[in-house]
């Protein structure tokens, strides 16, 4: 048997989880703020890729997204401005078109966000966190916080594609000592519980816990690094059709990909561009910026394959000791620096190895933070699965066009990363803050 979910106390008071909320909003609006203060307002108003919206746009939606459910769903009060719903509703304009619309131009759209928040800051001193789905432990607040964190990763993206000098800076992790640890771990085979039946703010996609059988397997103790990938290349990877589904294959010389995205060789080295500065490719950094296609390639190459969703969570989340699920790789404890790199309090990933405080029981590190990782699962739904609140947050994407990815990068807040979340994109997709790391089945040769 597998034991029971756990959380602590501050998860389960009321009034806890009421100073949680306020500070998960303000922290993202903190964010936001910067984001979107930083640049000149034609930059605020251009788009600079057309996988991207305007950075105004992302601001504003933020405010709309807010007013629909603190101030329209939880507290019922009339809409502030009607006229700018469809402006701001995701699925009725793409990114694309974005900019052609009739936006808040940024004074506005400022102005606008910040009357939404104190009227919601009203709301969620008044509001009992209990009674409805929306109101039980706080679950809107905590879902419009994770809601604008999202955005402010996409517009972190969004000024890593734009071009000119750096607008953004923040320090470097710290220096790590070259890791010489295991390459891989051994996660024996068994039961454990993925998912999650009690975390209070966790969505839709991550419900119901249930049990999961997972064959015993190896993972990398850390994410891939940009030497191991270095090599990859330097063996002809990208040259190799053997390493490549078909569709990957197809893409890659199509789009004439030979490196991950923003790098470049000169002068017999790797540069990146990394926020308006070029620099040489850290060796020791998990690699950034590669597509599901390229990780799956990797991993084929080094004779390997990329882990299975369930593999990433029991990896993640199951303490052979006990026999249960925790919330982090760590145990329960909400993430602090040293247990991962989170948050945008650095602008890259911090050398493999790094935060050991934050491994699992059985020494694999860095699942938390840095880089998302690809896995090699499509986004289904668990059994029992129910949408809410709404669909368009999980179900309209279930199925094979999507990958799944794990545990959170760089650019994710706490709120909005943790042992049982899960992202996805399309396979193609390498703007966003994307790694891996590989598996192998037990009974398989190491590479």
């Amino acid at each position: 048997m597998t034991a029971p979910e756990t959380l602590p106390a501050s998860l389960t008071d009321p009034e806890s989880l009421r100073e949680r909320a306020l500070e998960a909003l303000t922290t993202a609006r903190d964010r936001t703020a910067l984001l979107t203060s930083c640049v000149e307002e034609p930059e605020l108003t251009a788009q600079h890729s057309p996988l991207m919206s305007p950075l105004v746009w992302d601001l504003a939606h933020i405010g709309n997204q807010e007013e629909l459910w603190l101030l329209r769903a939880v507290a019922g009060r009339a809409a502030m401005r009607p006229e700018i719903d469809g402006l701001y509703d995701a699925f009725e304009h793409s990114r694309a078109e974005r900019p052609s619309l009739p936006l808040l131009p940024p004074t506005e759209a400022r102005r606008y966000a910040a009357e939404v928040r104190g009227r919601a800051l009203d709301v969620l001193e008044s509001t009992a966190f209990q009674g409805t789905r929306l109101t039980e432990a706080g679950f809107a607040f905590g879902m419009i916080a994770q809601h604008e964190q999202q955005h402010d990763e996409t517009m972190l993206i969004t000024h890593q594609l734009r071009k000119g000098p750096a607008a953004l800076t923040a320090p470097d992790p710290a220096p790590a000592p070259l890791f010489t640890g295991p390459a891989e771990v051994l996660v024996p085979g068994g039961p454990f519980v993925m998912g999650t039946s009690t975390e209070p703010w966790a969505l839709d996609n991550e419900r119901p816990a249930h049990r999961r059988m997972v064959p015993s397997f190896f993972i990398d103790t850390t994410p891939v690094t940009n030497a191991a990938y270095q090599a990859f290349i330097e063996e002809g990877g990208y040259g190799d059709r053997r390493w490549w589904t078909a569709e990957g294959w197809d893409h890659i010389r199509a789009h004439d990909i030979e490196a991950p995205l923003f790098w470049r060789r000169e002068g017999g080295q790797w540069l990146r561009r990394r926020f308006g500065v070029t620099e040489v490719v850290p060796p020791d950094e998990p690699v950034l910026h590669v597509c599901w296609y390229e990780a799956d390639a990797y991993a084929r190459w080094a004779g390997r394959r990329l882990p299975t969703e369930a593999e990433w969570e029991k990896a993640a989340r199951h303490d052979p000791a006990s026999d249960r699920s925790t919330r982090y790789p760590w145990g329960d404890a909400d993430p602090t620096p040293e247990h991962a790199n989170l948050g945008q309090r650095h602008l890259r990933p911090a050398p493999a190895g790094s935060c050991p405080a934050g491994a699992s029981p059985l020494g694999v590190r860095q699942l938390i933070g840095d880089v998302w990782e690809w896995t090699s699962s499509d986004l289904e739904p668990y059994p029992g699965f129910v949408a809410f609140p709404y669909r368009e947050y999980s179900e309209v994407f279930f199925g094979p066009e999507y990958k799944v990815l794990r545990g959170g990068s760089f650019a994710v807040d706490p709120v909005a990363c943790r042992g049982t979340f899960r992202n996805w994109d399309y396979p193609i997709r390498r703007q966003i803050f994307s790694g891996f790391r590989t598996a192998r089945d037990a009974g398989t040769g190491s590479s």
